[in-house]
């Protein structure tokens, strides 16, 4: 699974719970978890002072997940590559990289990747990228420091120019019409439950977001629904996109940063203050303009 089929099990946890009392205190409801036990030796050497010492840190990044990580050959590529060495260069150290696959949760990539480590094998990183980013979700996850917000992702409609040469799709659209998503992700969630489950005939499931805007360039489909920076990086001449008002949608939209453990605070304040640094100076849009993305500014 990819993020965005994690991010069902945020919006489950906080994301959709929206209202006054929330919005008053996001964490006024929660019980404070056990403190884990057993957890590994693995953290040795992720405190500020020693990376800084040692000359590198380490990021885990989502694997094969174009246009945000991925490896060509050995060469790791990517928007969340670009800005984990943009601030690694910011620290004065190299950026090195930890490729992972997605769990079942993001619960359990962070437990894998920050704080615990894998069951077998690996060990924990200093930073995890592309984190989504909820202050209710934080108070379930005590264990990490939910910081470093470099962006925001929304949800968008990309549709095959010939099949739409007038009115743009909207959801109600594929009723009738075909589309494609990536399997499990909110958006098949959402166009599965649409009035009823009218679309369900019309939904096309891939594994990756990639094969689904593949599909839609080879006329499989009229449209396909999902992140826009994934559809964007799709885009060909004879297709296109847009983002539509969509009734209904719990979470169309939210903002991305990082994750660091808890026990080191002064490294995820340093990693914010990079980030800052590189919002307010445009480094970080020109990185998502390179891979011919939209920068969405994040909520901070």
């Amino acid at each position: 699974m990819r993020l965005t089929a994690i991010l069902p099990a945020v919006v489950v946890a906080g994301l959709s719970l929206v209202g006054p009392a929330r919005a008053a205190d996001p964490c006024a409801d929660f019980v404070p978890q056990a403190r884990p036990q057993n957890v590994g030796a693995n953290e040795v050497g992720q405190d500020l002072d020693t990376l800084i010492d040692q000359g590198h840190m380490r990021f885990a990044v989502y694997a094969d997940y174009p246009p945000y990580s991925w490896q060509e050959g050995s060469t790791p590529r990517g928007v969340d590559i670009d800005i984990a060495r943009l601030i690694a260069q910011d620290l004065g150290i190299e950026a090195r990289f930890t490729f992972v696959t997605a769990d079942e949760n993001l619960e359990a990539d962070l437990r894998n990747n920050i704080w615990r480590g894998p069951v077998v094998g690996g060990r924990v990183s200093n930073v995890m990228m592309r984190i989504p980013y909820d202050s209710a979700f934080k108070c379930r996850v005590e264990q990490a420091v939910f910081t470093g917000q470099y962006a925001a992702e929304s949800i968008a409609i990309a549709y095959a120019r010939d099949a739409y040469p007038e009115e743009k799709p909207v959801p109600a659209y594929f009723r009738f019409d075909t589309v494609a998503v990536e399997n499990d992700s909110i958006s098949d969630f959402y166009l599965t439950g649409l009035a009823g489950g009218q679309a369900a005939a019309n939904i096309h499931r891939f594994p990756a977001m990639s094969d689904g805007m593949a599909a839609l360039d080879a006329g499989t489909v009229m449209a396909a629904m999902g992140p826009r920076g994934q559809l964007e990086y799709g885009l060909t001449r004879r297709t296109d996109l847009h983002q539509p008002p969509l009734a209904g949608f719990a979470v169309s939209r939210w903002t991305l940063g990082v994750a660091v453990n808890f026990r080191f605070r002064p490294l995820a304040y340093a990693v914010d203050d990079a980030v800052a640094r590189a919002l307010d100076d445009g480094r970080i849009a020109a990185i998502y303009a390179t891979y011919g993305l939209t920068h969405q500014p994040p909520e901070r």
